[in-house]
């Protein structure tokens, strides 16, 4: 009996866990994790007291009976021996494995800053952090200083905004969010957030932190805040140091090919420690989020159990909702290629698209939500690009009409060649789990009317065309 050994509870683990079991329903499954898994993205939306507790859970004990998964939960693993594959656990016991799957994700990067160490500085990256945060609420508007500009910390900082916390963020580059906005829509963010009464700090980095209960905050240039609480959101890094010593290729992350094997045979990576195949080609990439960590433990999962499948790589992409303003970034939307832009700085709504030829490779979108995400054609920028079809004709349809990516999406045939590709090469099938086993709502949402509406409301005065001197020529 095959004995597959998983190495991490999140997305990329339980998605492979199922891939397996579904492929072959008596091989021997083992998952070392060192928390019960849970869904470390919906953190914010928990202590913003939109999700439950309970909610936040991804497996239950009935869910690994049914799956016939031995459970090794508060254990981590210490070593791997992929030559005489074997990992060592942190309890002194071994597991002989074989296959291996490492998808033990990544932790957030400690700044070098005194006092960081100090009660009322923390992390938001496990459940015990949410509530350690949510102690720290012990006035009806608190202060919070985020130390960190990029998408987790923006992440916290909208949660704690919908709680009603005064706020400040402090980013070390020139713009907030500079791995997902171009300077221009940096730009939007950063007024829509001062609107709001929320302190914008960047090419600013935090000297020191001092205080006990109260917080002061020092930064570079001499600024002083005061706060009940400080929160670390400078970067994450991926778990390696389990593969230090086993032998296995590491450019940034485990480099893995289309199978998500890694250079050791029959040992695997997914999620947030796998280098991987990039969707729109170039070399390998670590790609952390949550998409690509399921797709990675879908793919991974499958080919352990001996199914045939490949992976066409994964998609850079962000959504954040910041405040009431959406901004999403997908693909290359950096660098000096050809783009097509519109800027209304009133609404303030941003649109960009990046070209390779007559083909999508990039894009930007932002705006309030009914000028931005919740128009169907932010999802079918996505797919043009995901998709790679070259457009022709439709290219200078769009430069003309940039609002009007539908007409674009269909008659190019993108849904039509989407619609068959799914991770596995079969059809899509929901999660196994589901919380209480309750089953999805399938009754229109609030939000129904701008989805299929043709414009939502207030968009007609949006313009129609590029804003003169936007539209960039290539080079």
């Amino acid at each position: 009996m095959t004995h597959h050994v998983i190495l991490g509870g999140g997305p990329a683990g339980m998605n492979a866990i199922e891939s397996i079991r579904r492929v072959d329903g008596s091989a021997r499954i083992t998952l070392v994790a060192d928390e019960s898994p849970y869904a470390r993205m919906a953190l914010p939306y928990f202590i913003a007291g939109d999700v439950p507790a309970g909610h936040l859970a991804t497996a239950s004990e009935a869910f690994f009976e049914k799956g016939k998964v031995e459970l090794q939960i508060g254990r981590r693993a210490t070593a791997i021996d992929a030559r005489a594959h074997r990992v060592d656990l942190d309890d002194g016991r071994s597991l002989r494995y074989d296959r291996l799957l490492i998808a033990t994700g990544s932790s957030p990067a400690s700044p070098p800053i005194p006092g960081a160490d100090a009660p009322g500085v923390q992390s938001l990256w496990t459940l015990a952090d949410a509530r350690t945060l949510l102690e720290r609420k012990t006035s009806k508007h608190p202060t919070a200083v985020l130390v960190g500009g990029g998408f987790i910390g923006l992440i916290v900082l909208n949660a704690l905004h919908k709680m009603g916390w005064r706020l400040h963020v402090v980013e070390l580059e020139g713009q907030i969010l500079p791995r997902m906005l171009d300077r221009r829509a940096a730009a939007a963010a950063e007024g829509w957030l001062r609107d709001r009464a929320i302190g914008v700090h960047t090419g600013a980095s935090v000297t020191a932190i001092d205080g006990t209960r109260k917080k002061e905050i020092t930064l570079s240039d001499d600024t002083r805040i005061e706060a009940d609480l400080v929160i670390l959101s400078t970067g994450i890094r991926p778990n390696l140091d389990l593969t230090s010593g086993a032998d296995i290729e590491t450019r940034g992350g485990l480099v893995v090919d289309g199978h998500c094997r890694t250079s050791a045979p029959d040992v695997y990576a997914a999620g947030d420690v796998a280098a991987g195949p990039d969707l729109l080609g170039g070399p390998n990439a670590v790609h952390a989020i949550q998409t690509t960590a399921v797709d990675h433990g879908r793919v991974a999962g499958a080919h352990m159990a001996g199914a045939e499948t490949a992976y066409a790589g994964s998609l850079l992409m962000n959504v954040l909702d910041l405040a009431g303003l959406h901004c999403t970034s997908f693909g290359r939307w950096q660098g000096d290629a050809e783009t097509t832009e519109v800027w209304a700085p009133e609404r303030p709504v941003y649109r960009k698209l990046v070209w390779e030829a007559d083909r999508l490779v990039g894009a930007i979108a932002l705006g309030p939500v009914r000028d931005s995400t919740m128009t169907t054609d932010v999802g079918m920028i996505k797919g043009l690009i995901q998709a790679q079809r070259p457009l022709g004709r439709w290219k200078s349809y769009l430069h003309k009409h940039p609002w009007d990516v539908r007409r674009a999406f269909v008659a190019s045939g993108c849904a039509a060649h989407l619609l068959p590709h799914t991770a596995l090469g079969t059809r899509a099938v929901p999660r196994g789990f589901a919380y209480r086993d309750r089953k999805p709502r399938v009754s229109p949402g609030s939000h129904h009317a701008d989805l299929v509406g043709t414009r939502p409301p207030g968009f007609e005065s949006l313009p129609k065309t590029p804003t003169p001197g936007i539209y960039k020529n290539p080079t």
